[in-house]
């Protein structure tokens, strides 16, 4: 079984080479607080209420799979690591974030799906 607390963050992509027009948009037309630090994938993090807004660039390449998802935290990432495997879900690693523990996986549609556990 799986215990959600709550969404952590979503990840959007925007094309290569455009952080620049992405920090003017998200941080001078919606005023949103940029989380400073480097991030995996050399990602720009923005505060959104106590969600977090994670832009990545990527390329838009016919046929490639998104790196696009929601992140949902969760109360045991282990047991819910567990309960997926014991249904066939395939789990996937990524780089590491200090302080979090995590994990990805695909729905049956593709959709890539982050859970993540706050270390203590």
């Amino acid at each position: 079984m799986i215990s959600f607390k709550r969404l952590d963050h979503v990840a959007v992509m925007i094309p290569r080479g455009k952080t620049a027009e992405a920090r003017t948009f998200y941080g001078e037309v919606l005023q949103l607080k940029e989380i400073p630090g480097q991030h995996p994938r050399n990602a720009t993090w923005f505060e959104v209420g106590d969600v977090q807004l994670h832009l990545v660039e990527e390329d838009d390449l016919p046929g490639q799979v998104s790196g696009r998802h929601p992140a949902f935290e969760v109360t045991d990432l282990e047991t819910a690591k567990q309960y997926l495997q014991s249904k066939g879900v395939e789990i996937a690693y990524s780089s590491v974030i200090t302080g979090r523990e995590r994990f990805f996986f695909r729905d049956v549609f593709g959709n890539r799906i982050e859970l993540l556990e706050y270390l203590q």
